[in-house]
């Protein structure tokens, strides 16, 4: 039979000299790197120590069993990629060979072997192994193209998300046709923004990896922001939206940024699936001791057979007359993935294509407890008084974004500057010792995450606040910039207010 083009290393354990010497014969015969064990014990030193492609594994050792090595090597990490064929004498019962199995073995042999099956067999595992590894590979790589696409996309939307915002401060008094392309413009950016940030956590759904950062959350508030969020995707298609809450307050246990999401994006799906002039209604409850959250449409509705799969990833469940299919199919698998994470339930009823939707989300409540922070129930501030005059450096290698986010800086008052690359922000800020640096992580020099470390070495630039200003929005990219010494992480693309309240609430802590 053909190698395979680098020979694969094989650990052969068992305790029998004789046995393992023909197994291993055997198997150098074919082409293969064999090394030895005798013991259970050594079997897993050496596992750690060489990570052989494949493990042939007796049953009966004379410390540990052969079952209890593999379910030990199959629970652990670091080794649960390694291939086992298990072994046993022909005299033990068929039951063993189900038990190894349930061990984690990959597959089961009695002996004697013939020496063609052994190797047949041996052989057709490692195939299976290599296409398992670039399986994963591939899911690696779609993962970092993934978020360098997201990177790219969210470069271009926030100039031009900057650049209409613009020009509504230099024309506040345009026409109305004017006004209602800006809004069209904003509108679509918003929702490729959206989109974006959709393909990012398909790769977070399937790895398992959305975290969430819980606290003790007022449900009530947070529907009428989600709400006031959601209204202008539903008022272009001229839908009345209704909220229905109740006067007092229902606590969770939730991030908050996660439940805002499942509500809008049930809204949202309200929205879509609705005729223009349709109704949906929010709704919040308690029953028997659970927050109920209702998302209720007189759209298109739900057939019997969708209502099995509409959470299912990619699901698209149909599509109103007057709408093109908009979207991924990723929106209503969040909603099931955040919710479960909380500890939830979501489900829908509809009564027919026709008849509208209810989309239904319980969570569990906390005991009735006052806020922790009193800030969160103050009564609404007084508008902020005009920003200070700061000197502000903006570095970013994408020159238009560079110069729109210096042009709505600017329109704020701020004195701003601009550098496009690593070395010359440096020299800049060394030369200008700005209150503020907008940094932009991709530059072509070097990343900015090293620029920043390398300004925080400068005593004269203790007190400049560093804010990342980057297309990178995954908590990884976070983590790393606040490591470096940013003080602030934004995810491109940033509008006016964004911008100037972060400066506002830095430069307050200086």
């Amino acid at each position: 039979m053909k190698a395979l083009p680098i020979d694969p290393v094989i650990l052969n354990v068992d305790d029998t000299d004789a046995a393992r010497y023909a197994k291993t014969r055997i198997l150098q015969r074919a082409g293969f790197r064999v090394l030895e064990a005798g013991s259970g014990t050594e079997a897993l030193r050496m596992v750690h120590e060489v990570a052989p492609d494949l493990v042939l594994l007796d049953t009966k050792l004379p410390d540990i069993n052969g079952f209890e090595v593999c379910r030990q090597l199959k629970q652990d990490p670091l080794t649960a990629m390694v291939l086992v064929l298990q072994t046993s004498a022909s005299y033990l019962s068929s039951p063993d060979k189900v038990r190894a199995l349930d061990s984690g073995a990959d597959n089961y042999l009695f002996e004697p072997i013939e020496p063609e099956e052994l190797v047949a067999n041996v052989r057709a595992l490692l195939r299976l192994g290599r296409v398992e590894r670039e399986l994963r590979d591939m899911d690696r790589r779609k993962d970092e193209f993934l978020a360098i696409l997201a990177h790219e996309l969210r470069n271009p939307l926030g100039p031009i998300r900057n650049a209409v915002e613009l020009l509504r401060s230099l024309a506040p008094h345009s026409s109305p046709a004017q006004e209602n392309a800006r809004r069209v413009i904003l509108r679509q950016t918003d929702h490729m923004v959206r989109l974006v940030d959709d393909l990012l956590d398909v790769s977070r759904i399937s790895q398992g990896k959305i975290a969430l950062r819980r606290a003790e959350v007022e449900l009530c508030g947070l529907l009428k922001a989600a709400a006031e969020t959601a209204e202008p995707n539903i008022a272009v298609r001229q839908h009345v939206l209704t909220v229905k809450l109740p006067d007092h307050d229902i606590w969770v246990d939730g991030d908050s940024v996660r439940l805002t999401q499942v509500v809008g994006n049930l809204l949202n799906n309200a929205a879509k699936f609705t005729a223009p002039g349709g109704r949906i209604t929010l709704a919040a409850c308690l029953e028997r001791g659970e927050a109920v959250i209702r998302v209720m449409d007189n759209g298109i509705g739900i057939s019997p057979e969708q209502a099995e799969t509409i959470f299912d990833l990619f699901a698209q469940a149909g599509h109103s007359p007057d709408r093109v299919q908009d979207g991924l199919g990723i929106g209503l698998s969040l909603v099931r993935t955040l919710v479960n994470l909380h500890g939830g339930s979501v489900n829908v009823h509809s009564g027919g294509e026709g008849h509208g939707s209810t989309f239904e989300v319980r969570l569990p409540t906390l005991a009735r407890t006052p806020p922790a922070d009193e800030t969160d129930c103050l009564p609404n501030a007084a508008p902020a008084r005009p920003a200070d005059v700061h000197r502000i450096l903006v570095v970013d290698d994408n020159v238009d974004s560079a110069e729109i986010v210096a042009a709505l800086l600017q329109f704020a008052g701020h004195e701003v500057h601009m550098a496009h690359d690593g070395a010359s922000a440096i020299e800049a800020a060394l030369r200008l010792r700005p209150d503020v640096v907008f940094l932009d992580i991709g530059l072509p020099d070097m990343s900015g995450v090293d620029v920043a470390a390398a300004l925080r070495g400068y005593p004269e630039l203790e007190k400049t606040a560093l804010i990342a200003l980057t297309g990178y929005g995954q908590e990884k990219d976070r983590m790393g910039a606040m490591a470096a010494g940013f003080n602030h992480h934004l995810t491109k693309p940033v509008n006016m207010e964004t911008l100037n309240e972060t400066v506002r609430t830095f430069m307050k802590k200086t």
